[in-house]
């Protein structure tokens, strides 16, 4: 399966994995953050999503960082842990429209 697919949630036929967990959130300065974490090549890849609304409207940042871990645990924790150190340095600034 691709990395891309990995990615945005998708099994080997293109269609949407249902049977995964919800992907945990933390509230922090007003901010959601999603670890959505994803396995590649026998670890687990640092990925989340950092959102907010800002006017009626929802607003979100994407990343993904080279960092990889052996446990789904350890690279949630580590998600949480670089989201609120880009809420720290950016705030607002971070995030984009859909």
């Amino acid at each position: 399966m691709s990395f891309w697919k990995k990615l945005f949630g998708l099994d080997a036929s293109g269609s949407s994995r249902g049977a995964e967990a919800p992907a945990p959130t933390e509230t922090h300065d007003g901010f959601t953050i999603a670890a959505t974490p994803f396995e590649n090549g026998g670890r687990w890849q640092l990925c989340g999503v950092i959102s907010k609304e800002i006017d009626g409207a929802l607003k979100e940042h994407r990343f993904i960082r080279a960092d990889a871990f052996d446990t789904r645990q350890d690279a949630e924790r580590m998600t949480f842990a670089k989201a609120r150190q880009m809420i720290a340095q950016m705030g607002d600034g971070a995030l984009s429209s859909p």
